[in-house]
This record gives C-alpha cells, sequence and structure tokens, in this order.
C-alpha cells in the first residue's frame, strides 16, 4: 500500500470517529510515520502500531489549558503493513489503531480497550 493510500485509510477511520466524539476531541494532532523507534531504557525489539501521547481529557485541570502543546497520535505504518497480507486488513487494521489510540485521548486504559475488542 502506498504512503498516499495509507493515509487515505488513516483518514477514513478518523470518519469512523462518532460526530460527538469527534467534537469532544480537543488539541490533538495525528500524524503517520514510518515505524516506532524505541526509547531509551525501552526493549530494542518494542513494535508498536499506534502510540497516543498527551494528557487524556479525563486528567486535565485548569492548568493544562496555559499553553500546553497539543496531544499527539501516531499510527505507524510499516508494523501495521508487516502484519496484514491483504489491502483489506491494512484498512481495518488502521482503524482498529486508529480508535484505539483515541480512545486513549478520552481516558480509557488498554485493559478496558482490549475488555471492548479494540486492543
Amino acid at each position: 500500500m502506498s504512503p498516499e493510500d495509507f493515509e487515505e485509510a488513516v483518514s477514513d477511520a478518523l470518519q469512523l470517529i462518532p460526530p460527538k466524539a469527534a467534537s469532544a476531541m480537543d488539541n490533538v494532532a495525528i500524524f503517520i510515520e514510518d515505524d516506532y523507534t524505541p526509547q531509551p531504557g525501552e526493549d530494542p525489539d518494542t513494535v508498536l502500531l499506534g502510540l497516543y501521547e498527551g494528557v487524556p481529557l479525563t486528567e486535565r485541570d485548569s492548568w493544562w489549558e496555559a499553553g500546553s502543546l497539543p496531544d499527539r497520535i501516531t499510527i505507524f505504518r510499516q508494523p501495521i503493513l508487516n502484519i496484514c497480507s491483504t489491502r483489506q486488513e491494512v484498512i481495518d487494521e488502521v482503524a482498529i489503531t486508529v480508535v484505539h489510540e483515541i480512545a486513549h485521548h478520552f481516558g480509557i486504559d488498554d485493559d478496558r480497550l482490549h475488555e471492548l475488542g479494540w486492543g
């Protein structure tokens, strides 16, 4: 899948977010990168499909609004392509990953996401 097609799959996945939830998203930017680079102290073989970095809406306080940088959601193209064998699998995995990372923005942790089938 070309980078442009992958970007379109991410865009399409964002359209799956219910309008009420999408309008509640606050100060969050979505990025696509080829791969995740493990941070110092992490297992060098760490593979991520997506990453949420920021302060979940459920943890924000009045201090947060005072010049905080946007939350960042990154979707990693190559790991998703590596685990998928068809275009449809890529589209489905992108949707799962986008929803999963946006759920973190709303304060939903990995355990709950797995319970809900978005792990």
